[in-house]
């Protein structure tokens, strides 16, 4: 049976919510916007009125309100957003439980099961579009096609509060004729590298030798081609659903260029708490540490490198993370952001080989620490003990509650 699904995309996610919060702002032109003072001030999401005016998600605050002097910025309220999202998806499961998230704004359904109960696809769409619009308050543009890449790329062909259908029948005609970086998974680097080769078109990729994609993209183009001739059978996942993470890692731009090591230390142990704490939350293991510079001018570089034995410890994951840096960075310029991120995860029950040069006593007495810490955290909240070294680390930005990483020394300042 040809499967049914659909992608559902919350029209200007965050700028909406902020409409629906404050109705003074409807009609106006408006945008979601970061915090300068911590140099994250950068549009986050923008009205149908200040795209008019030509405002970009991702530009620099101060170009926005060049472009539209009357621009009212307001700062974001992630826990609101989550909110939303979650009642988002109580709407979807009124009618199926495959629901497979993609962001706070975005999901794929499955509503191949569905049609016995509640009508047509079509039905099921407009009911949703219609329960979007009188209980959140905001609009959704939907994908309709029986794949999830045909899905994907008819919401984002869809108006808004429209859906755009993709079938069998017509996706050479519909398809075909776009841009190659139309489709799902096909990036900036990507496309430029096809144009190198003379391939614009979803249709001149799909007319290419699968087994010539393969070697020059590797399995990424063998994924291409199937997904240029809606040859996708990629399931969606049920909404319990979670993939094991490959790497966890945070990463912050500073609110103040780092100057040196000490610094950069600091930092990186801020962040290693986080990367720690979902570590364990995943009953997952680090074998190895990589960290990305980003330097005053926006230059950015990575490097990594094993660990001697598995780790769950911020503190060896900031050591490390820190030596690293310390091997590889020139201090011609400052540094502008850090990210530190643990990779090559294993299982908890896993095992590794032994060697002779690592204080294992010492690594027990780590990990008792790092176990008292963590459940100290859990039962009272970050904030209840931190490293003495960042209680007055000023570069640092102040963490919502919403974001993945948290400072917990900033709860004292």
């Amino acid at each position: 049976m040809e499967r049914i699904i659909i992608h559902s995309d919350m029209n200007s996610c965050y700028a909406s919510i902020e409409c629906s919060l404050n109705p003074d702002l409807k009609g106006k032109p408006m945008a979601v916007g970061g915090d300068e003072a911590s140099r994250h001030g950068i549009i986050l999401a923008k009205s149908e009125e200040a795209k008019k005016y030509g405002v970009k998600t991702a530009e620099p605050l101060w170009q926005a309100r060049q472009k539209c002097p009357e621009l009212i910025i307001v700062e974001p309220h992630y826990d609101m957003y989550k909110e939303y999202s979650r009642k988002a998806h109580d709407i979807y499961a009124r009618y199926t439980d495959l629901i497979e998230p993609m962001g706070l704004d975005e999901v794929w359904c499955d509503l191949t099961g569905s049609i016995t109960l509640f009508g047509t696809a079509h039905n099921i769409i407009r009911e949703i579009m219609e329960s979007f619009k009188r209980e959140l308050d905001i609009t959704v543009s939907v994908g309709l096609s029986y794949n999830k890449i045909f899905a994907k790329l008819g919401s984002d062909l869809a108006g808004r509060d429209e859906f755009y259908e993709i079938t069998k029948n017509d996706y050479r005609q519909k398809v075909w004729g776009l841009p190659a970086s139309a489709i799902f998974g096909v990036g900036h680097k990507t496309a430029k590298k096809l144009a190198g080769y003379g391939i614009m078109t979803i249709g001149e990729l799909a007319a290419c030798s699968e087994q010539w994609l393969k070697t020059v993209f590797g399995v990424c183009g063998t994924e291409m081609w199937l997904s240029a001739n809606g040859l996708n059978r990629d399931r969606v996942a049920p909404d319990n659903y979670r993939e094991k993470s490959k790497s966890i890692g945070h990463g912050v731009t500073c609110k103040s260029d780092l100057e040196n090591n000490e610094e950069v230390w600091k930092v990186f142990l801020a962040l290693s708490q986080n990367v720690a704490k979902r570590l364990r939350a995943e009953r997952l293991y680090a074998t190895g540490v990589q960290i990305g510079v980003r330097d005053s001018s926006f230059a950015t570089k990575q490097f990594q490198c094993p660990l001697n034995s598995c780790t769950q410890s911020a503190y060896e994951i900031a050591v490390t993370a820190t030596e690293l840096f310390k091997e590889n960075y020139i201090w011609d310029r400052r540094v502008r952001a850090v990210t530190v991120r643990a990779i090559n995860l294993v299982q908890e029950q896993s095992f590794g080989q032994l060697d002779l040069y690592t204080d294992y006593a010492r690594l027990e007495k780590r990990k008792s620490i790092d176990d008292t810490v963590m459940k100290l955290r859990s039962k009272f909240g970050d904030g209840i003990i931190f490293n003495c070294c960042l209680m007055d680390e000023e570069k640092m930005p102040v963490f919502s509650s919403d974001e993945k990483a948290s400072a917990p020394f900033k709860a004292f300042k």
